[in-house]
């Protein structure tokens, strides 16, 4: 059975008061103001029997949490023991001094962030694999476009994110700016010519080689229907002079070209911009915020199992940084003289 939160027992022995104790400047002070949780009981009422012993309230389980996450308080035990001691954390999880009970409380963090004030839009817990990672970009994308009504209008990362379905998905269908490292293989190291000195005429659809002559394709997908493979006449390589620097062991020279060509282009002419190193730069944002989990909040380990309790803790950890942030952003009122 769900139980309700204890009165409030602000004042001990007709002299004490829990809120004059709380510095003004304290930063569950600060933090509290962006924290409304008048609603939990409601929206987990379904979740709880009508009979048996009453709960502990689930908004004081989610106000310790968020104490735990904002000062590194990785125990459940000490946390217990803390907010027991501390006279700010009773304050900020509505315990008074009189309150009395307790509470029982190698996956990869994903952050969609907002890059000009540093205030993460959105977690996702995954597997810690490139292409689970890449599938989160997308979610998160998606889940806060259809939350919030938000849809970057550029989206900076690293070169894991810069595969070509990803960058086509970008460009072609949520026309988002990738400033995102192309991820390209098509560099050679045996002094043979890359894919890069073809040039790619797209009226024609046709590649253009070093020579002069012509590469055409049939439309035929290869790859898993990813791929259009690009192919000179034998009859041109047998003929050329650069066949030694441009395929000395086949018979005729092939190009593959991504569907997503054009995308990875898109990408490519952004690399060069200065809006681009902008991004680089501020991408140090995210970095400092991954830093901050393991030094700040100590989440170096994750207490609960499975890609559900991860989830979790992630997005704790995500609203703990955010509050902290925003009581930094958002400073308290002056004290109205007395």
């Amino acid at each position: 059975m769900m139980g309700p939160r204890q009165v409030d027992q602000a004042a001990l022995f007709y002299e004490f008061s829990l809120e004059r104790h709380v510095p003004a400047g304290h930063l569950l002070r600060a933090i509290d103001r962006f924290v409304d949780l008048s609603e939990v009981q409601s929206h987990q009422a379904s979740f709880y029997s009508s009979t048996g012993r009453p709960s502990i309230d689930p908004e004081l389980l989610v106000r310790m949490l968020l104490v735990g996450y904002c000062y590194g308080i990785r125990s459940e035990r000490r946390l217990c023991e803390e907010v027991h001691l501390n006279l700010a954390y009773r304050w900020f999880c509505r315990l008074g001094c009189a309150h009395k009970g307790h509470a029982f409380f190698a996956y990869a963090d994903n952050y969609l962030i907002d890059l000009k004030a540093a205030i993460i839009v959105d977690v996702e817990a995954t597997r810690a694999i490139r292409q689970a990672e890449v599938g989160a970009a997308r979610t998160m994308i998606e889940r806060t476009n259809d939350c919030l009504g938000l849809c970057p209008e550029r989206l900076a990362a690293d070169s894991a994110y810069g595969s070509a379905e990803m960058l086509g998905w970008l460009v072609n269908e949520r026309a988002i700016e990738p400033h995102i490292p192309v991820f390209d293989k098509s560099a050679r190291d045996d002094g043979t010519f890359a894919r890069g000195d073809f040039d790619y005429n797209q009226e024609a659809d046709i590649y253009v080689c070093p020579a002069g002559k012509v590469l055409s394709s049939t439309g035929t997908l290869v790859n898993d229907g990813a791929t259009l493979l690009y192919r000179a006449s034998k009859y041109d390589c047998d003929a050329c002079e650069l066949k030694p620097r441009c395929c000395p062991k086949m018979p005729a020279r092939k190009v593959p070209r991504s569907i997503h060509e054009q995308a990875r282009d898109v990408a490519r002419d952004i690399a060069k911009t200065d809006a681009y190193v902008r991004s680089r730069r501020e991408r140090k944002k995210i970095e400092m915020l991954f830093a901050h989990l393991k030094r700040i909040l100590r989440l170096d380990r994750l207490r609960l199992r499975g890609p559900f309790g991860a989830q979790d803790e992630f997005l704790l950890a995500a609203t703990a940084q955010n509050l902290r942030k925003l009581a930094k952003l958002i400073p308290l009122p002056a004290p109205m003289p007395a």
